[in-house]
């Protein structure tokens, strides 16, 4: 195998998450999010999802979603987007230590790829189940009403598939910011994340330096709520 390539990308990444909650048990989620590359300058991917949120309790929670990602070609001149469906199942544990929240995400992935050649589809696709385990801890700064908080988080992402032959690790997350709640359920978190994938060939490499501005909406339109402690709603392509 040549030996290892990296190359670095500078990219903007936003989005608008929500999860709203209408009883006790049941709720559902939906996001919105837009990556460039070159800063701000060029198409990365444009990604929406929907799905619905079980909660067996106020910290432990699940998510059936469904989610449309169009990919921007990375080859000079083309100019098709590739589609990509997926499925996700996922389990969230939401708890805190002393003052600090912690939340544990497990998400389990199947991914439809669409694959373009000669800047054409071609009616092909590449399916990949992805698994990903996420720690995140919340971390307040003051107590102010429109609190702020340190955020430190962790993404692995393991992936498997019938063309996955060099990069079962396909990529690792690692985000540092502040997060600071709105009020009237806003929220948001800016700051630096750090992507590192590894590319199917097995030897090419993305380290990609990331912008991140996530704005989040959490309505409860219960009407009679438990007193939760504050744990942030995460979510990302």
């Amino acid at each position: 195998m040549p030996a290892r390539q990296v190359k670095h990308n500078f990219h903007t990444w936003t989005s608008l998450n929500s999860t709203m909650r209408f009883s006790n048990r049941w709720g559902m989620m939906a996001d919105i999010h837009v990556r460039r590359n070159n800063g701000v300058k060029d198409p990365s991917f444009y990604f929406a999802r929907i799905g619905a949120n079980y909660w067996l309790n106020e910290k432990i929670s699940f998510s059936l979603a469904y989610g449309h990602l169009w990919l921007a070609p990375s080859t000079a001149g083309w100019k098709t987007f590739g589609d990509e469906h997926r499925i996700h199942q996922q389990a969230q544990y939401a708890g805190a230590l002393g003052k600090v929240g912690m939340l544990q995400r497990i998400r389990n992935e199947q991914r439809w790829v669409e694959k373009i050649a000669n800047d054409k589809p071609t009616g092909k696709w590449r399916f990949t189940n992805r698994f990903r385990y996420l720690i995140n801890f919340n971390i307040p700064l003051n107590n102010k009403p429109h609190r702020l908080s340190l955020v430190l988080a962790d993404e692995i992402m393991m992936q498997q598939g019938k063309e996955v032959v060099y990069n079962s690790l396909d990529q690792n997350r690692i985000f540092i910011g502040i997060r600071q709640n709105l009020g009237h359920a806003w929220s948001y978190d800016a700051g630096y994340m750090n992507v590192y994938q590894q590319k199917y060939s097995g030897y090419q490499y993305d380290m990609n330096h990331t912008f991140r501005l996530f704005f989040y909406y959490t309505p409860d339109f219960r009407k009679s709520k438990t007193v939760a402690m504050h744990v942030p709603n995460l979510s990302d392509e």
